[in-house]
């Protein structure tokens, strides 16, 4: 880990920046849309435009670095991302907001290809598993550090939406000034939507479901917190608790997932998000019980995304990881564009607990499906079944098909879909 860690130091570190500057604005806007006044329902377009301009990214963005380079494109998009961060207290209006958001998605999709292309080329084979680890692990540390700067003033001024963009300004003074070259990059096609499916069913409806679960969890969580008045202190705290849930449960459940079904685990986890949703609805509980369920729902979509993806992966040929992991994505990221504005929707029409019911519904629906895929396949023995591998739904197809690779490596030959 020590050797990764000097070899991969100055990435990390920019990737943590970088992760700070997101994670800020995306709690930050909810908070500011608030104050501002604007409806809740035109605050969950604002939320949904960032996945599709991730969603566009990962479909244009490859092809720009092929023609450009990593380094010309690194520049380009972090100097965009700069700007949009500052632009968002200049012009409070949801409509300036769903556009600069949607850019800001569209850059942070190319950022995380380049830089994950980075890391993927330069690690080697015996250390390429623990790179990424880290790399996934600084991903989600980035976000749970930003929930604590956004008390250090007013959303109501400026300096909340300075602080992240000198920050991703910082990101990539030790990125661009390693001495590491730019790696050589392929542009990966995604497999057929029905290839996919026959693969995995599960894997392709679970990854559509899911991407609705998580984009409401971090992109509606802090709209939902103004809405019932919780104050800034304690938005940042339920927004933390989501991702230090996802970070602190992804290992023990890869643990569990090397050993059982991982269909019936999926089934688990996501029964316990619904339930989780249920008793928060019914119970109305205080803080604490809001940074209780945020942790337990943060818990269950992170590694319920690497459950799913673990899953597929173990009825994949080799050949096949990277177009099936682009196709996955773009399922997630589907599910993802739709997730806020349902969400925001729901809560125009039954008040804030559609924030609940909406989740609650998405992952009682995941529970059904995984109970009866249970039937339609054999279970695969642990020795039949790759390696768990812990991704976080921020990752770009590339980062996933490295990590699926470097999972299946001890048993590469894929099960026949039976």
């Amino acid at each position: 880990m020590i050797s990764v860690l000097r070899t991969t130091w100055p990435l990390l570190l920019g990737i943590l920046l970088l992760m700070v500057g997101n994670g800020m604005q995306g709690t930050l806007l909810g908070i500011r849309g608030g104050i501002e006044g604007i409806p809740t329902f035109q605050m969950s377009i604002v939320m949904a435009s960032y996945y599709g301009g991730f969603l566009l990214g990962s479909l244009t963005v490859p092809d720009l670095i092929k023609n450009v380079g990593h380094v010309r494109v690194f520049a380009a998009l972090g100097s965009l991302i700069s700007a949009v961060l500052v632009l968002f207290a200049v012009e409070p209006h949801w409509i300036s907001w769903t556009v600069l958001r949607f850019l800001i998605g569209f850059c942070f999709c190319g950022v995380y290809v380049t830089a994950e292309s980075w890391l993927n080329a330069g690690s080697t084979n015996e250390n390429r598993g623990q790179a990424l680890s880290l790399y996934m692990i600084v991903q989600l540390l980035g976000i749970v550090i930003a929930q604590a700067l956004l008390n250090v003033s007013s959303p109501a001024g400026y300096l909340l939406f300075i602080i992240p963009s000198v920050l991703v300004s910082l990101a990539f003074t030790p990125i661009l000034l390693s001495a590491q070259p730019a790696p050589q990059f392929q542009t990966i096609k995604r497999m057929s939507f029905a290839k996919l499916y026959k693969a995995s069913p599960l894997g392709c409806v679970g990854i559509f479901l899911i991407g609705g679960v998580f984009s409401v969890l971090s992109g509606m969580s802090s709209v939902w917190g103004a809405q019932i008045g919780l104050s800034v202190a304690q938005i940042s705290l339920f927004v933390a608790a989501i991702y230090a849930g996802g970070l602190v449960l992804q290992y023990p459940i890869g643990w569990i997932s090397d050993r059982y079904d991982r269909r019936k685990l999926v089934l688990g986890m996501s029964a316990i998000g619904g339930l989780c949703g249920l008793v928060t609805v019914a119970a109305q509980p205080g803080t604490l019980g809001l940074v209780i369920a945020g942790a337990i729902m943060g818990g269950v979509a992170n590694p319920v995304y690497a459950l799913l993806l673990a899953y597929t992966n173990d009825y994949l040929d080799q050949s096949d990881m990277a177009s099936a992991s682009a196709g996955l994505l773009f399922i997630y990221g589907i599910g993802s564009m739709g997730g806020p504005i349902i969400t925001g929707w729901m809560m125009g029409i039954i008040g804030p607990d559609g924030y609940w019911v909406y989740m609650g519904v998405l992952l009682a629906l995941l529970t059904a499906y995984a109970g009866w895929r249970t039937t339609q396949r054999r279970a695969l023995t642990p020795d039949e079944q790759g390696s768990f591998a812990v991704i976080t739904p921020n990752a770009t197809p590339l980062a996933v098909d490295a990590v699926l690779e470097e999972a299946q490596s001890d048993d590469p030959s894929p099960q026949p879909a039976t």
